[in-house]
């Protein structure tokens, strides 16, 4: 896998002014309403992981979140501050070490992706040429080498999503906001897209915020996920720490159906779920053997005909977050 090579030696003065022990990203009490209507309500989060998951339903916040500290809507109160600058009273700066990739198409078609990347570096501070070689260098990481003279409406969907991660790469920005990359994408590009994101995230010196529905590829590619509902924080958790301590389940149906058998399941000291028909959902305590599930139901004469072990997924996590912020204020 080809290194990140696009952070640029030319910056703009605020970049060497940035000290390290900053978070990357502080939300400080942010509400933001549109319409009439509260987004996001009082949140709060402090954000240092390498490659961090926004997750939530429909309406939870996420876009308004990613676009609040791209400085399109003005916080109804609160701040936020990437790497100590504020978004309050110093918005430039933030958006100076900010990289942008939208979930929808943002393009000039009748450019070449040369010319489009470089004016996108421009933009963001870059003198031309410094904009210019970084474009270059920011094109070829993301395999549109070969391609960087074509016009990006001549460009498949695959092609037009490297482009928008390439100009939000060319700048070098500090922090990258990614806004449903893998939108579109077939399996193959899918992959690579996430190969080049875990490869800027763990390169370390670009954080990424990655908003997605996708949870499969949040739990592909973050080490950390934050979960938001109804505009406020419902959940956030280490995946890694996750993963490590996740809890054992086994899925099994019993031949014939029994449904006291998830009583005898409960006596083995497992958390149970019963699905009807003799279906049962086990959570495992650590210091039970698999065996006693076995001998448990030949002592009730019953077979299995289905037993399967699972772990907990990240769809697993945030189902139960969902469930445990149910009803709160």
């Amino acid at each position: 896998m080809q290194s990140l090579t696009v952070t640029p030696n030319v910056r703009p003065q605020v970049h060497a002014n940035v000290r390290s022990s900053p978070p990357l990203l502080e939300i400080q009490g942010l509400s933001v309403r549109l319409g009439g209507r509260t987004i996001l309500d009082r949140l709060d989060a402090t954000i240092n992981g390498r490659i961090v998951g926004l997750l939530g339903p429909n309406g939870a916040g996420k876009t308004t979140l990613v676009r609040t500290l791209l400085g399109y809507f003005k916080p109804s109160s609160g701040n936020a501050l990437v790497l100590g600058h504020s978004l309050a009273t110093d918005r430039r700066a933030v958006c100076s070490i900010i990289g942008y990739m939208p979930e929808d198409d943002a393009f000039i078609a009748r450019m070449s992706a040369v010319r489009f990347v470089r004016m996108m570096g421009e933009l963001s501070g870059l003198p031309p040429d410094a904009a210019l070689e970084r474009t270059h260098d920011a094109l070829t990481f993301v395999g549109m080498g070969e391609n960087r003279y074509r016009k990006v409406g001549s460009f498949s969907t695959g092609m037009k999503q490297m482009v928008k991660l390439a100009q939000a790469l060319v700048h070098g920005p500090r922090l990258l906001l990614l806004d449903e990359p893998t939108n579109g994408l077939d399996p193959t590009a899918r992959h690579r897209m996430l190969e080049l994101i875990q490869d800027i995230g763990h390169e370390g010196k670009t954080g990424v915020l990655l908003s997605s529905h996708l949870l499969g590829d949040v739990e592909a590619v973050c080490d950390e996920v934050m979960i938001l509902k109804a505009g406020r924080l419902a959940g956030r958790c280490d995946l890694a720490s996750e993963h490590e301590a996740a809890r054992t389940f086994v899925d099994l149906e019993t031949l014939p159906p029994k449904p006291r058998f998830g009583k005898r399941l409960e006596d083995l000291g497992c958390s149970v779920e019963d699905r009807g028909d003799g279906r049962f959902r086990a959570e495992l305590p650590s210091d039970l053997e698999v065996q006693a599930i076995f001998s448990a139901a030949a002592d009730e004469g019953l077979g299995l005909r289905r037993f399967e072990r699972t772990r907990d997924s990240l769809q697993d996590i945030f189902m139960r977050v969902m469930e445990d912020d149910h009803g709160r204020s």
